[in-house]
């Protein structure tokens, strides 16, 4: 693809956007995607529209917290995991419990878009019966994703090119049509992973789902992995959905 930015004849880092509702939700369902390309050296941007500050915030609540003081634990544990991961994460408090979609905000994303000229999406399915501010934030971002490829449409940064798509797992895949197409073998940054979601201490109810989640999907890519040459014994792995053909010159 084309990027935009950069010195003349320079070839840039890979680049990677990750566009997420939450705090948390980057750490859970793209942890090892985002430490393996940090881990290439290649530059992962998390743009994290809200804090998750009601409704993932829920054991903050009991202990008697305030909105902005838990707005404030929420940041810091997405800094914290963030930087265990190797990303930079920007926070665009746009608040949680309903996320609304706005122009404004994907506006916003549309400026993200264009001065990152990412390489690859990450994002969250279409389908979220149970938080509907999932399906919030991946109509901004395929939204902005547009836009930022229109030369017409008003705004600083060289436009984008077509970067691929990838929607990261939900919580609950079978209710909201999540299918694994692609298995990504994170096995050698699961370290990484578990540490950063242990920084995320408001919602440690997660850390054993999600650990248990990588070793499923990781027996699940051994087996579709043809001869299932060279893979560790446990191998981890998160799951992904294309919404977008694959563009290729062989069949892989």
């Amino acid at each position: 693809m084309t990027h935009g930015n950069g010195a003349p004849g320079a070839t840039p880092p890979r680049s990677t956007l990750v566009v997420t509702a939450h705090a948390g939700d980057f750490v859970w369902r793209a942890g090892g995607a985002i430490a393996l390309a940090a881990s290439r050296g290649e530059k992962v941007t998390i743009a994290c529209l809200t804090f998750g500050e009601r409704g993932e915030s829920a054991k903050a609540w009991r202990e008697g917290k305030k909105l902005e003081e838990i707005k404030a634990i929420r940041r810091e544990e997405a800094e914290k995991a963030a930087a265990v991961l190797g990303a930079e994460v920007r926070f665009f408090d746009a608040g949680d419990y309903p996320l609304v979609a706005t122009a404004e905000l994907t506006d916003q994303l549309v400026a993200v878009y264009r001065e990152t000229q990412p390489d690859a999406v990450l994002t969250h399915p279409t389908e979220d019966p149970y938080n509907g501010d999932h399906p919030a934030a991946n109509r901004m971002a395929l939204e902005a994703r547009v836009l930022a490829q229109a030369i017409g449409y008003p705004g600083e940064g060289g436009i984008i090119g077509a970067p691929p798509v990838f929607y990261f797992e939900p919580h609950q895949p079978e209710m909201s049509g999540f299918r694994p197409e692609v298995l990504l073998d994170i096995t050698e940054v699961w370290e990484t992973k578990r540490k950063a979601m242990e920084c995320l201490g408001a919602q440690q109810h997660l850390w054993d789902y999600y650990t248990d989640l990588a070793v499923r999907r990781g027996v699940q890519l051994k087996r579709n992995a043809g001869p299932n040459l060279g893979l560790a014994h446990r191998t981890m792995a998160e799951a992904y959905m294309r919404p977008y053909p694959q563009i290729a010159k062989e069949l892989a």
